[in-house]
């Protein structure tokens, strides 16, 4: 059975991504949180960076002896010492020491303290925004146990978009009103956890006319991407009804949160452990409805990955959620019920 369907949207003449749609957080806010953390000469350059596109900016590429790069949904920028937009040889060339002072400040100037997250490749920051670290793996019995002589850092801003999820939900919802096992599907970039967030808040604080009443949600936010967790608080709402567990293994949280919480969904990001597929299972049997993300073109590509192909093979998940970036991130490519193999339309 093939997987990798045609498109399904709403609008008859144009599909929407996740950035067609109002309710942006507004770009100062979004990328105030990053700017605080780069070292000053990084800082004054974005900060200077008038002609760029910031809504639509998705990543800072900072690598060490290479131009400074942005990434926006479709083009890239390269930006002098002035904050202009150039062309690549007449960027403004990164220095090591910008990286180790930018490292500095996003790890508080402990990077023991962030040892966990970097030999994971990533550091989380306030807003869920993740920074991809490379360098020298340093191992140990064949395990990575941190990382050293930091090369490159890649800044992936986080989007919190609402309005994507009201148009998918009447797809994902029973008669009786309760959720269908759920797995959303993208490659990387495509909107995904974006998606996810809203579908939580949704679900946790109901929508009149799709899902009247609110549910009890449990978040287990492994890397600190759905809620953007800083000292204990969210910085992103997920609704009046969501409980998140942050920083914690998904197989141990999911759980710990179905044992002592009482969820009528449990939301996860990126299954892809083995352990996650008993953890699933154990949700399962305790009547919660699940709600997850993985990472996958399609469904073909993601039936041939150990985890998640036994997780089909199991029937765990009801409905099937492709994501592409053909227009943009959160472009919903099908929607697709897995008991009778229908591509469901969106009218």
């Amino acid at each position: 059975m093939s997987l990798h369907y045609s498109l399904v949207l709403s609008q008859p003449k144009k599909e929407p991504g996740l950035l067609d749609h109002l309710n942006v957080i507004p770009v100062p806010d979004r990328i105030e949180v990053i700017v605080k953390r780069l070292c000053d000469s990084l800082r004054e350059i974005i900060m200077s960076a008038k002609e760029v596109p910031w809504a639509e900016i998705e990543e800072i590429r900072i690598r060490v002896s290479k131009p400074l790069l942005l990434r926006g949904k479709d083009q890239e920028y390269f930006l002098d010492s002035l904050g202009k937009t150039v062309a690549q040889d007449k960027a403004y060339k990164i220095k090591k020491e910008d990286v180790m002072q930018t490292l500095e400040r996003m790890t508080q100037s402990s990077l023991y303290a962030a040892e966990e997250e970097l030999k994971q490749g990533f550091l989380t920051l306030p807003g869920g925004h993740r920074v991809g670290v490379t360098g020298e793996a340093v191992l140990k019995n064949g395990f990575i146990q941190n990382l050293k002589h930091i090369s490159s850092l890649n800044i992936r801003l986080a989007l919190d978009i609402s309005g994507q999820a009201k148009m998918i939900l009447p797809y994902l919802k029973r008669p009786d009103g309760s959720l269908y096992h759920t797995l959303i599907l993208s490659p990387p970039r495509a909107g995904k956890t974006t998606l996810l967030r809203d579908l939580i808040r949704c679900l946790s604080e109901g929508v009149p006319g799709v899902a009247a009443s609110g549910k009890t949600i449990g978040v287990v936010d492994e890397r600190g991407e759905i809620a953007g967790m800083w000292q204990g608080y969210p910085t992103y709402d997920l609704g009046c009804r969501t409980d998140v567990l942050d920083g914690c293994p998904k197989a141990s949280g999911m759980s710990m949160l179905i044992r002592s919480m009482s969820p009528q969904v449990i939301a996860v990001d990126e299954l892809g452990h083995p352990q996650d597929v008993e953890a699933v299972l154990d949700a399962l049997r305790s009547g919660v409805s699940v709600l997850s993300t993985a990472h996958a073109e399609n469904g073909d590509d993601a039936k041939a990955r150990p985890v998640l192909k036994a997780l089909f093979e199991k029937s765990v998940f009801e409905r099937l959620v492709l994501l592409s970036r053909r227009r943009g991130p959160g472009t919903v490519e099908s929607i697709f019920d897995l008991r009778t193999n229908t591509d469901l339309k969106l009218n």
